[in-house]
């Protein structure tokens, strides 16, 4: 076991969210943001953000790790920018606005596409089409339910189409 591998959680908890350089063995050097380190295998998730592209995440295995050097402290934007990596984009902060945005929006599309659409639930934030399916916030194809699967498929890829448009 390596020095690495014998630290606490507690330990590693202290890397989560800085930039790191870790050295491995044969010379490797990997260099990122620390999203998380494994508590069983003490295996490093790093996060890197290549210009212009999607993070790009790198796992250093916990044997293989030689020495670990603190670069720099994440900050607030950082640290918020590393937990939407893990996020599901659903549970991603929107706004009451946004969502309010979104939600009408949509509803408006649907009608104005001939689908017959209303609110439900207390607040109204629940869509309901047809009667036989709903959309929840954020109102993306992956909040679409309905025991109907064909009728789920179809309502599923026209709010893909949407929101591929819109973008």
């Amino acid at each position: 076991m390596n020095d690495w591998q014998r630290k606490s959680p507690l330990d590693w908890e202290t890397y989560v969210n800085k930039l790191v350089k870790v050295v491995a063995v044969e010379k490797h050097e990997y260099e990122g943001w620390v999203l998380t380190v494994d508590p069983i295998s003490a295996t490093i998730v790093l996060a890197t953000f290549p210009e212009n592209e999607k993070a790009s995440i790198t796992f250093v295995m916990g044997h293989a790790v030689q020495e670990v050097e603190i670069l720099r402290e994440g900050d607030n934007d950082m640290k918020q920018r590393l937990a939407r990596i893990l996020a599901p984009e659903e549970s991603q902060a929107y706004s009451p606005e946004e969502l309010e945005k979104r939600k009408n929006a949509l509803k408006t599309w649907l009608e104005t596409n001939h689908i017959p659409v209303a609110e439900q639930g207390e607040l109204g934030r629940t869509l309901c089409v047809a009667g036989v399916l709903t959309i929840d916030p954020p109102y993306g194809p992956e909040q679409c339910s309905s025991s109907n699967e064909i009728i789920l498929s179809r309502v599923q890829g026209l709010v893909q189409g949407y929101f591929e448009k819109q973008h």
